[in-house]
């Protein structure tokens, strides 16, 4: 008798049963072994950094493999809203894809369409080559691909936050990831994302997703902001990534214990 094997329930769909925020972590240093490391911390989420890291196909494959023990749902953010590379990310078996710098709905569109078969997209199809479809043993999966992928746009942008509720509305955008760092350097205010125009940005897409009724996070390092956009309805928050966590507590070490370095 023929294997038959079941893709895990998508990114935004979870979002959607849970009602609650989805808190998240990022990988972001290529290594599978910190992917499992944070994917076994019990968080919700983890986003995997190929837009700011060394993370390409062949890590992604095997972070996704290493995160595949773990209740934790990983959420593939590719370097650029290429249809090719959304189609070799998809098919190296990423269901929940995040694609940075989506300013307009003619962006939300392409990215859309990079998702799905023909003829609702435009997705090279391949599924017996395939990992996403198991080598065809997930049985159904040409005719209903659409159902085991999820697409996260990231608003990141002056132009994109005052696009937001037409991105919203652009069908095949399931949810939408807010970027305050990138926001912030579009409006002229590089490196201040707790601004409080960059905030006021943040906060009205929040309540644009809230009102359309699809998921909604942010990023967001700083404990107090993040709670601040959770008690502003965000559905899923990223709090920290394995680089950030490790260069912090190991700078907090040195600095402890060179403090005792001091002889005389």
């Amino acid at each position: 008798m023929p294997i038959r094997l079941e893709l895990p329930q998508t990114f935004h769909k979870l979002i959607l049963e849970r009602q609650a925020t989805q808190v998240g972590l990022w990988v972001c240093s290529g290594s599978a072994t910190a992917a499992e490391i944070v994917a076994s911390s019990g968080c919700d989420w983890v986003l995997v950094d190929g837009e700011h890291s060394p993370i390409g196909l062949e890590s992604t494959l095997d972070i996704l493999r290493a995160m595949n023990a773990y209740p934790a749902v990983p959420v593939v953010r590719v370097p650029v809203n290429d249809t090719a590379l959304i189609k070799q990310f998809l098919d190296l078996g990423a269901q929940n894809i995040m694609v940075p710098m989506v300013h307009t709905v003619a962006d939300a569109e392409k990215a859309a369409a990079a998702m799905h078969y023909p003829p609702r997209g435009v997705r090279g199809v391949g599924s017996a080559l395939a990992r996403s479809a198991r080598w065809n043993r997930v049985e159904g999966y040409l005719q209903n691909g659409s159902d085991h992928v999820s697409l996260t746009v990231q608003v990141e942008s002056a132009e994109s936050a005052e696009n937001a509720e037409a991105i919203l509305a652009v069908e095949g955008v399931d949810a939408v990831f807010i970027g305050p760092s990138d926001l912030a350097a579009s409006m002229g205010l590089l490196g201040q994302q707790n601004h409080e125009d960059v905030v006021a940005h943040v906060l009205n897409t929040i309540r644009a997703a809230n009102a359309a009724g699809k998921p909604v996070g942010v990023n967001a390092f700083n404990n107090e902001q993040a709670q601040q956009y959770i008690d502003a309805g965000a559905d899923f928050v990223a709090v920290g990534a394995d680089v950030q966590l490790l260069a912090a507590s190991t700078a907090a070490l040195a600095e402890k214990f060179g403090a005792y370095n001091t002889k005389g």
